[in-house]
């Protein structure tokens, strides 16, 4: 139980932790993002307030208006050479923005989406897109951001907006990426430890919780222990007290008679109970520990020695008895308690099986284990109350009309012998069809 608290717990940390960590990481991310996008609009409206006099000064290199020492064999391609003369000249002065991002480059297009030049070192291949009327953020390769937008000018005549031409923007994002890749990395790390520090607080709080409970389950189980054994004696005393009493039939007055037999019928199932109890109690204070008592056993031996003793209960129903059973199959375990458990699942079989009916036992032989399976063709139980069955004090509504007998722990105790010798029981079934429990134990 504890294990399986401490598990909860770090689950429900670990999706708060995840949750936590998810958010930070896309709060971090769009914050930069955003830093990113607001840069390179700085840097574009910045080179837009430039696009007249590159534009100016281009044309006056290409149509060659210039003095014979600035003219170059090919057109100028960055403003810088574009710009040589003012800057010797100090006539003009352009403002060159640079940001801390290595990589990143600016491109000036006239209205025509005819480049003019550019500056910086990292440049789309794609073409600027046609008919851009606002800017446009764009993804290219998921390494460069790129900016493209309209620069815009007052015409004198029509005192309206036009299109003087297009400034297009592009940086780097890989900074931004390793910084994410960082932070990614901080978040893993951090978690990984507040998860351990969970994981060790948790253990110390699922001690300290499950402490009382298992303690008051100690006791619980200790009291129906003792008061199991305190109940045997005087329901001995009642036995035989009932039984001497009805070796002697004609000292009995005839009204009395059902009424002995009544309190025979009750005392004997007084006793199952308080033996089932008693067992129960044994196997819990046992719980996770193998008994000394265990050794080798031939179950093929005890099931065909109980198919036996059940066989006159049978005859007397007109049930069949079937078997397929393996010879020298050896298992690690307690006789009695292999007896108690397979004389559970017989007796229940026969119990719930209606005359003319079929009670079949058959065995099948893994590599390391042995799966024993006891079928038959009785009532059968519903879905909803198959996960109920192996609850103590548990029985069907069926069942119950069915057999007035019965202390309601004979799978409780069934699953709690299967569970002490490392093994598994699972049942199917149906409706008015039959029911099916298979056990499988480990072999030697």
């Amino acid at each position: 139980m504890q294990i399986r608290l401490l598990f909860s717990y770090l689950g429900v940390m670990l999706t708060i932790l995840g949750t936590s960590a998810v958010a930070v990481h896309e709060a971090v991310s769009h914050k930069l993002h955003r830093q990113l996008d607001d840069h390179l609009m700085t840097l574009a409206q910045t080179a837009a307030q430039t696009l007249e006099v590159v534009k100016h000064e281009y044309y006056e290199h290409k149509l060659g208006d210039y003095p014979e020492e600035y003219h170059h064999k090919n057109l100028p391609t960055s403003l810088s050479q574009l710009m040589a003369p003012y800057k010797r000249d100090g006539d003009i002065k352009i403002p060159v923005h640079h940001s801390s991002h290595y990589y990143q480059g600016v491109e000036w297009f006239d209205e025509k989406h005819q480049l003019l030049i550019k500056e910086g070192n990292l440049f789309p291949e794609k073409e600027l897109a046609e008919n851009l009327k606002a800017f446009d953020f764009t993804n290219i390769k998921g390494k460069n951001r790129t900016l493209a937008l309209p620069a815009m000018y007052i015409s004198p005549q029509t005192g309206k907006q036009q299109i003087t031409g297009y400034i297009r923007v592009t940086i780097s994002t890989t900074a931004l990426e390793a910084e994410l890749f960082r932070l990614r990395w901080a978040l893993a790390l951090g978690g990984a430890i507040a998860l351990t520090l969970t994981a060790i607080g948790g253990m110390w709080l699922s001690r300290q919780s499950l402490e009382p409970i298992e303690k008051s389950f100690g006791q619980l189980q200790q009291f129906t222990a003792d008061a199991s054994h305190e109940l045997r004696s005087p329901l001995t005393v009642i036995k035989t007290s009932l039984g001497v009493m009805q070796m002697y039939p004609e000292r009995i007055h005839p009204a009395n008679t059902e009424k002995l037999q009544a309190m025979a019928s009750a005392s004997n199932q007084m006793t199952c109970l308080v033996e089932d109890l008693l067992m129960l109690a044994r196997m819990d204070g046992k719980s996770g520990t193998r008994g000394s008592e265990f050794r080798a056993v031939p179950i093929d031996e005890i099931i065909e020695d109980l198919l036996e003793y059940f066989e006159a209960e049978a005859l007397v129903k007109q049930i069949t008895l079937d078997f397929q059973l393996i010879n020298n199959i050896f298992l690690l375990g307690d006789p009695q308690q292999l007896k108690r458990l397979f004389t559970n699942l017989l007796d229940n079989a026969l119990q719930y099986t209606p005359n003319g009916g079929t009670v079949t036992v058959t065995m099948e032989q893994g590599e390391k284990f042995i799966v024993i399976a006891v079928s038959d063709t009785g009532i059968g139980i519903a879905a909803k109350d198959i996960p109920h069955i192996f609850k103590r004090f548990w029985r069907a509504d069926k069942a119950r009309s069915y057999r007035t007998g019965g202390t309601g722990l004979g799978m409780a105790i069934a699953q709690s012998i299967v569970t002490a010798h490392k093994g598994t029981i699972t049942v199917t079934s149906q409706i008015d069809i039959g029911t099916c429990f298979k056990v499988q134990l480990p072999t030697v």
